[in-house]
Formats: structure tokens, C-alpha cells, sequence
């Protein structure tokens, strides 16, 4: 039986067992609840001023500053009743006064059935969140945020949910060549997950654990493969009183293809760890502090302008971030893991950082932060800093559905910095953004 045929078996033994569940329940049951529908909306506009960090070799002017104006606007339609929701969002986003207007798709766009004794499964386009997002979110920073076509089903009951995901993706309604995958709305082909998560009774400590096993594609139509890689890693949250601790771990491992077009494939060995401690010392004040580190590959090297800097690799050692929501995590420049060093490969991250928020009013959060990054990696000639940053955030609730939120960040680079990116002004890095997010609930009913 090949690979297909088995996900194909897998998947539908899955929606079988569920359909029994259902099934039953549905003999038994005397009365249904009422049909509910919600028609919801979101208009979300963010005006962003940058300045610095351009290649190198760029003529330093004015106008090399980059502003724009992003925006997006969602409207959404939710149906639920007994054992069975739906929902569907349209999504438009794009940078104003773009060729084209921007983009139009669905966002989301699925149906949801559930037993009473906590069985369920989602079917169709929907959000992936789990944990702190580190590994699965929804990247909701971004205009276009991050969704997956996948079959999700588990159970959640009494402090224990469990999750399995399926996903298989395709550009079109192949009759020949239809198991090729290239260029689509996602980077992998498959990705399969496990997850499981258990709140302790009577005690403030959940604990989650994430298997991950994705298919990447590389080749050409008429000669391509799919190589698989893995994770496997946990996250644990404790929040006595005033007290949150927060700690991930996450492995590696599986091969990769340098590219599309690659022939070769590399053993991957990565890992990252993190944790976080955040204190609320009162209803207005609130201090927070952690240390991620994300390891690099070993045989990094900053090649010179002009050179090639060829290097023979035998593993890849920095870890990815896979589909996590990363502008949360690694300073909110996103100089990392958002936009890419120079070369392939990536010498890693350590990002050391403390932050208070404060909340002198209702409705009105300040949040001022310090990050210290560095490789993970040893350079050659080159220091492991990478640079500091500073950021500041405000955000204010004007009603309960219209939120004005503003922030402003500065870093100040190194010479590591600059060779990585191939960028200057690597003391002027400025970026500054005012966002205005509305979503209002516009209709809802019952019968």
C-alpha cells in the first residue's frame, strides 16, 4: 500500500469514528439547541515609517526611508447549533494605492462537528494556534496572517485535549503529474500533528507536548521527491497567584533539501529553548523577563562582499520556526526569521530581554521592552552581538470593539549585523507604526 493510500485510510478511518459518536447521540437526544448565526467584521489599517537597514552599496537619501500604509478587511459569517458550527471569513489585504488593488481570498472556511462526551473534527480552511504560538499560530501581525486546509479532529474533556492534523496539499485538479507540489499558498506538501495538552485539577500548571511531521517537496515535475522532517518538544505553563512561568523545548531532526531544485538532501539536528517569567505586582504594573536561544549551524561563515563563501555543510544545525507567530518572540523589527540572513544557512539566535507594561488607566497599555541578540553560532572574525534593541508599545480600547495602538522601536547594530544582513546604518534602525483596529459584532441571531 503506498504513502497515499495510507494518509487517504488514515484520514478516513478518523472521520468514521467520529461519525459513530455522532451518530448515536443524535438517537438519543431529545431537543436540539437553538440555530445561532453571527455576522462579524474587521477593518484593520497599521501606517508604518522605517529607516535604515538598507543593502549595501545604496546611496544614503531621504527617500530611501520606507513608508507605506498596510491594511486588511474581513467580514465573517458563524453558524452553530447543536453538534454542528461553521465558519466562513473573506479576507481582502494589501498596501494602499497598490497595482491591483491587493489580494481577496477566504481566509477561513470550515465545519466543526462535536459529540457531548468532548469528540470532535474540523474540516476545511482554519487557523492552527497552539501553546504560545511559537511553533503554531496565526501570525496575526501580518496582513495576510497564516492559515492551513487541514483535518483536524481530537478530544477535549475533564483538563485533557488531544489533537491529530492532517493536511495534503496540491496546486490544481491534476490527472497527470498530481502528487508534484510547488509553488502553492504553502511552503510543505503534508504536515501531520499530534498534540496533547493537560491542565492539572486544583493546581495552576498546564502542560503541552507537539509532534510535528512535514513533507517538503524539491525537484522538477518530471523528477522530484519529498523528504520529511520532524518535531518533537513540549511546553509548560505555571501561574501561581501573581507568578507565570513559561518554558518550551523543541527538537529537530529529519533531513532537508537546500532548495526546490536541489538533488541533495541534509540530516537536520536543531533545537531551541526558552523561558519566560512574568510577575503582575499590581493592577497596573506588571514586569516580565526570558532568554530564548535557537541554535545555528556549525560551519557558518560570513562570506566577504564580492566572495562566494562556499562551505561544505554535513547537517543543518539552525533550527526553524516552522509556522509560529514569530514577530511575538524575536523582537518586533522581525530582522529574524521573517526576513532571512545572507546565504542559505543561518548561525542561530540568542535573544535575551525584560519589559514591563503598564496600565495607568482603563483601556490604556504602555509596554517598554529591551532585547540583547546574538548568533548562537561562533563567527570567524566576528563578534556574537548582533545588536540591541528598544521598544515601546500603546495601545488604547476607545470602545469596546475600536482599538488605536502605536510603537516605535530602535535598534543599534554591530558589525555582525551588518555582514549578516548586508545592510547599513546599522546604528539607524528606526521603525515606527499607528494602527487602528475595528471589529464590530454587526448582526446576530437565533430561532
Amino acid at each position: 500500500m503506498t504513502h497515499h493510500m495510507i494518509r487517504i485510510v488514515w484520514a478516513a478511518s478518523l472521520l468514521m469514528a467520529f461519525s459513530s459518536a455522532w451518530a448515536q447521540e443524535e438517537k438519543e437526544k431529545d431537543q436540539e439547541k437553538p440555530n445561532q448565526i453571527t455576522v462579524s467584521a474587521q477593518l484593520m489599517s497599521r501606517g508604518e515609517i522605517r529607516r535604515g537597514g538598507m543593502p549595501s552599496g545604496t546611496e544614503e537619501k531621504d527617500e530611501n526611508t520606507s513608508n507605506f500604509i498596510t491594511n486588511r478587511s474581513r467580514i465573517s459569517l458563524s453558524y452553530e447549533r447543536d453538534h454542528l458550527s461553521a465558519h466562513i471569513t473573506a479576507q481582502h489585504q494589501g498596501v494602499w494605492g497598490a497595482e491591483g488593488g491587493g489580494s481577496v481570498s477566504v481566509y477561513e472556511a470550515w465545519a466543526q462537528l462535536k459529540s457531548n462526551n468532548g469528540w470532535f473534527a474540523r474540516l476545511g480552511r482554519q487557523e492552527l494556534v497552539y501553546d504560545d504560538e511559537r511553533i503554531l499560530g496565526n501570525n496575526d501581525w501580518a496582513m495576510a496572517a497564516l492559515y492551513h486546509d487541514a483535518l483536524k479532529g481530537g478530544y477535549e474533556h475533564n483538563g485533557h485535549k488531544a489533537h491529530a492534523i492532517f493536511t495534503y496539499n496540491q496546486n490544481s485538479e491534476n490527472v497527470y503529474g498530481g502528487t508534484f507540489y510547488q509553488n502553492g499558498s504553502k511552503p510543505y506538501k503534508s504536515l501531520h500533528a499530534a498534540w496533547y495538552h493537560y491542565d492539572l485539577p486544583k493546581q495552576p500548571l498546564g502542560v503541552s507536548l507537539l509532534f510535528l511531521n512535514i513533507g517538503m517537496q524539491s525537484g522538477t515535475p518530471e523528477e522530484y521527491r519529498t523528504v520529511y522532517q520532524q518535531l518533537m518538544g513540549g511546553y509548560v505553563n505555571f501561574h501561581p497567584r501573581n507568578l507565570t512561568l513559561e518554558g518550551a523545548f523543541y527538537k529537530q531532526f529529519g533531513k532537508a533539501s537546500l532548495d526546490y531544485t536541489s538533488i541533495y538532501d541534509l540530516p537536520i539536528d536543531a533545537w531551541m529553548a526558552s523561558t519566560k517569567a512574568t510577575y503582575r505586582f499590581n493592577r497596573q504594573l506588571t514586569g516580565y523577563a526570558g532568554y530564548d536561544y535557537l541554535s545555528g549551524d556549525k560551519e557558518f561563515k560570513v562570506p566577504k562582499p564580492g566572495d562566494i563563501g562556499l562551505t561544505h555543510h554535513t547537517k543543518m544545525s539552525a533550527f526553524t520556526s516552522i509556522f509560529g507567530s514569530t514577530h511575538k518572540f524575536y523582537g518586533a523589527m522581525d530582522f529574524f526569521y521573517v526576513s532571512s540572513y545572507y546565504g542559505t544557512f543561518s548561525p542561530g539566535l540568542q535573544n535575551a530581554y525584560i519589559g514591563a507594561i503598564y496600565q495607568p488607566i482603563k483601556g490604556l497599555r504602555c509596554n517598554a521592552s529591551y532585547h540583547y541578540l546574538a548568533t548562537a553560532t561562533h563567527l570567524q572574525e566576528l563578534d556574537k552581538t548582533l545588536g540591541h534593541e528598544i521598544e515601546v508599545e500603546a495601545s488604547y480600547q476607545v470602545m469596546k470593539d475600536v482599538r488605536l495602538a502605536m510603537g516605535i522601536s530602535l535598534m543599534k547594530g554591530t558589525e555582525t549585523m551588518e555582514a549578516l544582513k548586508r545592510s547599513t546604518d546599522k546604528h539607524r534602525l528606526h521603525w515606527g507604526w499607528l494602527m487602528l483596529n475595528v471589529s464590530p459584532r454587526v448582526f446576530t441571531g437565533k430561532w
